[in-house]
């Protein structure tokens, strides 16, 4: 089993009072677009971390078939949403795949290309890449969820375990720069 968590619980501080995830993008929420995404790919289920504003965020999700955990420690950092996803997963779950809710262009097509990379060789982590420049989804197999469980924002959350697994990390190039380009201010929304 593969479960797909996505951080949806920041407080968008560089968006100027405007919930990032909320913002339209090709006339639908930028959540949802994510989430839609993470829907139609090969995961078995779809996990949603949610915190600042959950009830507009979830609201905004509520007919689509994935789950919801609220992060009470939303405001500690993105490491507390790994967290309060990564207790959501089954005990079947063999890996899991971290998507941030503001990769507002991802496809299903490149967390597939993950997935089949897991699938075919098992490596304990795997990146979406474009040219080079390590993205997103990451996928992290089940042997390192008890080092996951310890990430704080001090260590550099899931920067602490690639970095100490660096050689066990395979690169998977999507073919496409929307595996980069996530959402902070007013101007990536422009470029998007």
């Amino acid at each position: 089993m593969l479960s797909l968590i996505v951080l949806a619980a920041g407080k968008s501080t560089r968006m100027h009072g405007r919930n990032k995830l909320l913002i339209k993008i090709d006339g639908k929420p930028m959540i949802r677009r994510v989430v839609e995404a993470a829907l139609k790919s090969k995961v078995d289920e779809v996990i949603v971390v949610l915190g600042s504003q959950a009830d507009k965020i979830q609201k905004a999700l509520d007919d689509l078939p994935c789950r919801f955990v609220v992060n009470k420690d939303y405001e500690k950092g993105q490491s507390s949403s790994v967290k309060a996803g990564l207790k959501e997963i089954g005990e079947t779950t063999q890996a899991i795949l971290i998507l941030p809710g503001d990769i507002a262009k991802i496809d299903s097509s490149a967390i597939n290309l993950v997935i089949d990379e897991y699938t075919r060789r098992k490596h304990p982590i795997i990146v979406a890449t474009h040219q080079g420049r390590s993205g997103h989804p990451i996928l992290l197999d089940r042997q390192l969820f008890k080092e996951v469980e310890k990430i704080d924002e001090q260590s550099f959350g899931l920067k602490a375990v690639t970095r100490k697994h660096e050689g066990s990390i395979r690169s998977v190039e999507a073919g496409s720069s929307n595996v980069l380009r996530d959402v902070d201010t007013p101007e990536d929304l422009k470029h998007l």
